[in-house]
C-alpha cells in the first residue's frame, strides 16, 4: 500500500496497492495511471508492506472509506504531506 503526492496540486493524494512498487511507480510518473496522470508530477510519501495481497487491499479501502484511518494517518505524516 502507498501514498503518492502531487507536486503541483499540494492537496492531492493517491491511495494505492500493488505487488511491485518501484515497477508501480514509473508507470505513475510516465502518465499511464488516469487518476495520477492528471495530477503530475508526483512523489511517494508513504508506503507499507504486508505479504498478504488481501492486507494490503484492505489497508487501502480503510484508507480511502473510513475518514478516521485516513485523518490518523495524516497526523502521523504531516510533515510527508505538506
Amino acid at each position: 500500500m502507498y501514498i503518492l503526492k502531487s507536486l503541483r496540486y499540494p492537496k492531492k493524494t493517491y491511495v494505492g496497492y500493488t505487488e511491485d512498487l518501484k515497477k508501480r511507480f514509473v508507470e505513475h510518473t510516465k502518465g499511464m495511471n488516469y487518476t495520477t496522470k492528471r495530477i503530475l508530477p508526483i512523489e511517494l510519501v508513504y508506503y507499507e508492506a504486508y505479504q498478504s495481497k488481501a492486507d494490503a487491499q484492505n489497508r487501502e479501502k480503510q484508507l480511502k472509506k473510513h475518514g478516521n484511518a485516513w485523518a490518523h494517518l495524516k497526523r502521523r505524516i504531516s510533515n510527508s504531506l505538506s
